[in-house]
C-alpha cells in the first residue's frame, strides 16, 4: 500500500474516494459469500474434519454401510457433497421438519 498525503480535498472528491472504497469492499464480500455457498466435494478426511463432532473414519464407514449418510462412491473412493451433508446434519437435528 502506498502512502498518500492529502493536503486539500473537496467534499465531492472525498465522496468519490469513499464510494470507490465501499464498492471495492462490497465486491470482495460478495465474492467471499459466493465461495462459501458454492457446493463442493469432500473426501473422507475432509468430511471427518467438517462434521462438528469429528467422527472417526470407522464411524463414517459404519454410517455409509448402513446408508445413514449421503455418499457417492467412485470405485473404492467415497465422496461427499457439502450441500448434502449440510442437509443431512440439519435433518438429524430436527427430524420433524
Amino acid at each position: 500500500m502506498r502512502a498518500v498525503t492529502i493536503v486539500q480535498i473537496t467534499p465531492e472528491e472525498l465522496e468519490v474516494i469513499i464510494e470507490k472504497s465501499v464498492k471495492k469492499v462490497l465486491a470482495e464480500l460478495k465474492e467471499l459469500k459466493q465461495e462459501e455457498t458454492t457446493d463442493r466435494w469432500m473426501n473422507l478426511n475432509e468430511l471427518c474434519e467438517y462434521i462438528p463432532d469429528r467422527p472417526s473414519k470407522a464411524t463414517v464407514y459404519g454410517w455409509v454401510n448402513s446408508s445413514k449418510i449421503p455418499v457417492h462412491k467412485g470405485g473404492k473412493k467415497l465422496r461427499f457433497r457439502k450441500s448434502e451433508i449440510d442437509n443431512w446434519m440439519l435433518s438429524a437435528i430436527s427430524p420433524n421438519t
